[in-house]
């Protein structure tokens, strides 16, 4: 027996009321609820906040062609590659990342702190998609979205396999969790694309499919030009042109997409300084990606790095605290340990675990200070580089308190007092 669309799917006030006061009811209800009886009940939660948030919007994704897009790192531009390709195709795509949601023409800022949104939200952009008639959509998935239920009562058409190294670690209970719960999104699309070159391609390899596909650096096109820096997005573009071209489009269209793709905000992001020094923004935060980072600005000549990094509060990988700030010290003259995203934890704690026994880490607490003053200790030919926040637009502090902000934005400002 099919369920029926409730409410009817032209009466959209009326499923936005009952989104918004159910959502309300949930999270009253969460709170009233001791932590350790909430967590018993956790996964019947999700599961029925998941099927809830379908119901209400009609099941959507039943009528779009849903590509979960997972993996460490890579998953944003990924999908920025897939929705440019799939839209000059003609195809009308959506997408929803870290970064931003679109549907067909419209743009709108994610600014919820969070890569994969919660269910309502979710399935009110697949409605959406689905009235504009868009055929594709885009979505990142996370291990934590998964571990959430927020994949359930979604109808995948094909997942993605970017990359996959340590992360969430302590939320998981350890890497093999951590990689069994990226696992899961395999296990419901029957089409798999997989990065053959990282080291955890054998366990996805695994996992049955209709289709497999198959991509390695070495593939890549030599004639293939990006507007975005780094080797690391060889494998990001190769993802998404394997997929293209499973699909049927013709690779002049993909090419030309790839190379009018510019660089994302907050993601390698170049900011002029007048001064005559580089200013680079990134959303690196994982020990890993920022050592790429590094690399590749030692490639493009910048042998001088002037670091200002941090690490992320709320018990947040404790582990990667020491790790981040070993690598700014290889790869840095001079490093500033600056306040990031503190949650409930005590900022200053942070600073000391990432700085670690680096005696020569300058430790400013206001993050505003540390890009002056490292901006103001920059001389010509030489890069400042600011990670661990890109484009996000908060800093989160206790108690679910959050404080406007931009990286770039305060770069900006402070070039001009110089």
């Amino acid at each position: 027996m099919r369920l029926k669309k409730f409410p009817p799917e032209a009466d959209q006030p009326r499923a936005e009321e009952i989104a918004v006061r159910m959502d309300r009811f949930l999270i009253k209800v969460k709170s009233l609820i001791p932590k350790s009886i909430f967590s018993f009940f956790q996964p019947f939660y999700h599961w029925g906040l998941a099927f809830a948030g379908a119901l209400i919007y009609g099941f959507p994704s039943r009528s779009l062609e849903v590509v979960g897009v997972t993996g460490t790192s890579g998953k944003t531009t990924t999908i920025e590659f897939l929705y440019e390709i799939f839209s000059r195709a003609g195809f009308p795509s959506a997408s929803i990342t870290t970064l931003r949601f679109r549907v067909k023409e419209r743009t709108e800022l994610n600014m919820l702190k969070m890569t994969m949104p919660g269910r309502l939200k979710t399935q009110k952009l697949f409605r959406e998609a689905k009235r504009k008639g868009v055929k594709y959509v885009f979505l990142e998935v996370t291990s934590e979205g998964i571990k959430q239920y927020r994949h359930k009562f979604i109808k995948f058409y094909a997942a993605i396999f970017t990359n996959l190294s340590e992360e969430h670690l302590e939320s998981h209970g350890g890497f093999e969790n951590y990689r069994q719960a990226k696992s899961e999104l395999f296990k419901v699309a029957p089409i798999h694309v997989l990065n053959g070159d990282d080291p955890n391609f054998d366990f996805f390899n695994r996992i049955p499919a209709r289709k497999k596909v198959v991509y390695r650096v070495a593939d890549y096109p030599r004639d293939l030009k990006t507007q975005l820096p780094g080797e690391f997005n060889k494998n990001n573009i190769l993802a998404a042109l394997t997929f293209a071209r499973m699909e049927g489009v013709p690779e002049k269209i993909s090419f030309k997409a790839i190379g009018d793709v510019p660089v994302m905000p907050g993601r390698m992001e170049a900011i002029q300084a007048p001064q005559g020094f580089k200013v680079l923004v990134d959303y690196a935060f994982l020990p890993q990606t920022l050592e790429k980072v590094y690399e590749t600005l030692n490639k493009m000549g910048y042998k001088k790095l002037i670091a200002v990094t941090g690490a992320c509060g709320g018990g947040r990988d404790k582990w990667k605290r020491p790790r981040l700030g070993d690598v700014a010290a290889k790869f840095c003259q001079k490093v500033f340990v600056t306040n990031e995203d503190p949650y409930d934890e005590d900022p200053m704690k942070i600073i000391h675990e990432v700085a670690g026994s680096h005696d020569k880490f300058i430790k400013i607490l206001d993050r505003r200070e540390a890009i002056r003053e490292a901006l103001r200790s920059a001389k010509k030919g030489e890069a400042v580089v600011i990670t661990g926040k890109g484009a996000e637009p908060w800093i989160m502090g206790p108690r679910g308190t959050k404080v406007t902000w931009d990286d770039r934005e305060v770069v900006r400002e402070e070039l001009k007092k110089i």
